[in-house]
């Protein structure tokens, strides 16, 4: 009797936590995985694609117009969705009178938001459907809505007064205070306070940072591809295509697997763009009432005043030092601003920094605004901020350079080598020991800062490459492309793989019916996908290599290599199309799933910046910003550098221009559109370097997008004050506080 075949071993199993990003923010999990290592990536200088420069290849596409975006999406007799908001800070509802809009001509539907009372002005009120967005505008304008008119507060301070409004309803049998949310607290504060007597330099301050908007160039929005059939196709602007589907059935009242989500293009999220939100509930549901296809995007206005924002903060410490650099002790109050939401801000000390003794309390203050969402490194820039000016502060106090006081309490050596580079490159020798003491009107000064984020991966992306007989190549996953660079470097894996050119390799993503993928927040869809699509990439070419093995001298297919299009065993070579003319009908396709081994979490970055501040006029030009970023392996560094650029650029605008204002007796926002809500322009930028930090041998990939915008906000506040001996303390730095800084200092002297 021929003997059976055993079957293989299991493999042997392990544990270990990774982020999975819930609306935005990235939460730790544990999951089990294969204890196994396949091939890996390789040493990070030896590839012939990956850690180049390559170009994106949906360029071409974007430059000429022909990327199809959510807002591009004109279906057949699709209706134009318009949103009524709410006009006051809080409010409820007594009646809605939608009889004039109704009886217009062209408008097919009026629909009421689930609420009836809303605490923030900007709340959706209700939702119109009309044939023109023209007509859908002046529908919106002749519904006649009777409201409650209730107290409200907009200012975090006020938020805080004994007679303040109470923004929402206090948790049963919670002590928190009015308006306040107990978040965490840590530490000995006993402890703390006896140490700071002891110590050579205490500062005392608060620092602050205002409401900032994604300003996402594509507003949020979705267009509902709905007849009041079995099925519909959801046309997204998303970080997450999977996060389309269920909420959008849901709302239509159809199986999940009957729902289709697909987003081709989109035109930024930057945390905000999860879910179909309530901009897409309305949208399926006036679908599902007019059974036809609607379009619902968010005006500009709207964008502003109802789609999130990043959290605020106030933070209130005492820290001290000693002579020696040691940083003896912080206390901290931190209060994460975030309107009706419950706001983010990082621990303090800020992750970078070790300190003797820590104590802390963190709350959620909130005010009648629209709730803040994830953005960019959600809470990370608004503690870096505080913890960044407060290291500046004491190592001025105790007369230490600024560089060598953070070398001093940082966790991690890394930091150290990071540092150095910075200084070397951005002149740190020549910086003024002496704030506000230079000639002339214009001065200049330099500052530092340091950042951390995690970017490691999960195992949510299922990946499939397929070879066919024709030779064509085809990577498939339902992943996004956020515009950063996905589709380039999905290709990239496969074709270095296969000993291919990009251009040889097709990708198809963007789908919920392709294979399963991570929503995109919290820098973890590179170390999520491309495990996977390396995965998948590996299986292809050992399955084509064991089809090949017979023309190539029966070689064994591990000994089989691809290269320059070609492929070389026992002796032989066959072009990349004439293997492939060997290949049964349906082809060849190898199903890739995450490897933990193929990625990590943990990264690390310095900024430096030099800053001209002009001491008659306040204003400020940034001279010179300097990013050094590791990342492990960078699967393209032209993509790498660009993001390393774009959150300097965003770092900019939250330290010089941008934020939130609010009239405090209307409750309105009264800066929401472009026109006020000033970001930094080509005029405003400075001599931007993106350096990657190639010292970090890391072999596996770690996302790095998030990370970049985090230490240059303190760097540039610090410039700031050693160019001018002004402390800023509340962002934006405007003129008026420079001015109103450097009137204190000479009444004082």
């Amino acid at each position: 009797m021929p003997q059976q075949p055993q079957p293989s071993p299991m493999p042997k199993k392990k544990k270990i936590r990774v982020p999975r990003v819930v609306n935005g923010i990235e939460q730790m999990v544990e999951i089990e995985v294969d204890d196994v290592a396949g091939p890996g990536w390789g040493p990070n200088d030896k590839h012939t694609l990956l850690n180049h420069r390559l170009t994106r290849v949906d360029g071409p596409l974007k430059v000429t117009g022909n990327a199809i975006y959510t807002y591009d999406v004109r279906l057949p007799k699709m209706l134009y969705g318009r949103i009524l908001r709410c006009p006051h800070g809080h409010a409820r509802v007594k009646k809605v009178d939608s009889a004039a809009a109704l009886a217009m001509p062209g408008v097919k539907a009026v629909i009421q938001a689930p609420l009836t009372e809303f605490r923030f002005a900007g709340s959706p009120v209700a939702a119109v459907a009309a044939t023109t967005p023209e007509l859908a505008h002046d529908a919106v304008r002749a519904l006649v809505i009777d409201y409650e008119v209730l107290p409200h507060v907009v200012m975090a301070a006020d938020a805080l007064k004994p007679d303040a409004p109470e923004v929402l309803p206090k948790n049963p049998g919670k002590p928190d205070e009015k308006n306040l949310r107990l978040a965490n607290k840590s530490g000995d504060a006993d402890k703390v306070e006896a140490a700071l007597k002891n110590c050579d330099a205490v500062v005392e301050a608060e620092y602050l940072t205002p409401r900032i908007h994604h300003a996402c160039l594509e507003t949020h929005g979705l267009v509902v591809d709905y007849s009041g059939g079995g099925s519909a196709t959801i046309y997204a602007t998303t970080q997450g295509t999977f996060t389309i589907p269920k909420d959008a059935a849901d709302a239509l009242g159809l199986p999940e697997s009957s729902v289709t989500a697909t987003v081709q293009h989109m035109g930024g999220g930057f945390g905000s763009k999860f879910g179909i939100g309530i901009e897409g509930g309305l949208a399926c549901l006036l679908s599902k009432e007019t059974k036809t296809p609607v379009k619902l995007m968010l005006t500009r206005y709207d964008e502003f005043v109802m789609a999130g924002n990043r959290s605020g903060s106030w933070q209130k410490f005492r820290a001290g030092a000693n002579k020696d650099g040691t940083l003896v002790a912080v206390k901290a109050r931190q209060y994460r601003l975030g309107g009706v939401g419950r706001g983010s801000q990082a621990g303090q000390p800020y992750a970078v920094y070790s300190a003797g003794e820590v104590y802390r309390e963190v709350y959620s203050l909130h005010t009648n605004e629209d709730s803040s969402i994830a953005m960019r490194a959600p809470g990370h820039p608004q503690a870096s901020f505080a913890m960044e000016s407060l290291l500046d502060e004491l190592a001025y106090k105790i007369g230490m350079d600024p560089v060598a006081f953070r070398k001093k309490n940082m966790r991690d050596k890394v930091y150290h080598r990071q540092l150095d580079r910075g200084a070397r490159e951005i002149g740190w020798e020549k910086r003024s020991g002496n704030p506000g003491g230079g000639a002339g009107p214009r001065q200049r000064g330099m500052g530092c800062a340091a950042g951390t984020w995690g970017g490691g991966g999960n195992d949510r992306c299922k990946v499939d490459v397929m070879v066919s007989r024709d030779g064509s190549v085809v990577v498939a996953v339902g992943t996004q492309d956020l515009g950063t660079g996905t589709r380039t470097f999905t290709r990239a894996i496969v074709a270095e793989e296969l000993g291919l050119q990009i251009k040889d390799v097709v990708e198809q993503i963007g789908n919920s019916k392709l294979g399963s993928a991570n929503d995109s927040g919290g820098s973890t869809t590179a170390a999520s996908l491309s495990p996977s699509v390396k995965d998948a990439a590996i299986k292809t070419r050992l399955a084509l290599a064991e089809r090949l093995s017979p023309l190539l001298g029966n070689a064994k297919p591990e000994e089989i290599s691809f290269t320059g299009g070609n492929i070389i065993g026992g002796g032989k070579s066959l072009s990349w199309k004439q293997a492939c003319t060997a290949l049964p009908a349906a082809g060849v396709t190898g199903h890739g799933v995450w490897r933990s081994d193929l990625q990590a979490t943990g990264v690390h970055g310095v900024s430096f910046a030099e800053v001209e501040v002009d001491i008659e006029t306040g204003k400020v030009q940034p001279i010179k910003l300097i990013q050094v970023q590791d990342g492990g392996l960078p699967l393209n560094r032209l993509t790498m550098e660009s993001q390393i650029n774009g959150g300097m650029i965003q770092a900019l605008g939250m330290a010089f221009w941008e934020g939130r204002v609010m009239d405090a007796q209307l409750g309105l926002q009264l800066n929401p559109g472009f026109g006020d809500y000033k970001l930094p322009g080509s005029l405003e930028m400075p001599e931007l370097v993106p350096i990657i930090d190639d010292d970090d041998k890391r072999e596996v990939v770690i996302g790095i997008a998030e990370a970049a915008i985090i230490p240059a906000l303190g760097a540039l506040a610090n410039a700031v004050f050693n160019a001018c001996g002004v402390r800023v303390r509340e962002l934006p730095i405007t003129p008026d506080k420079i001015l109103m800084g450097l009137m204190a200092e000479r009444r004082s002297a």
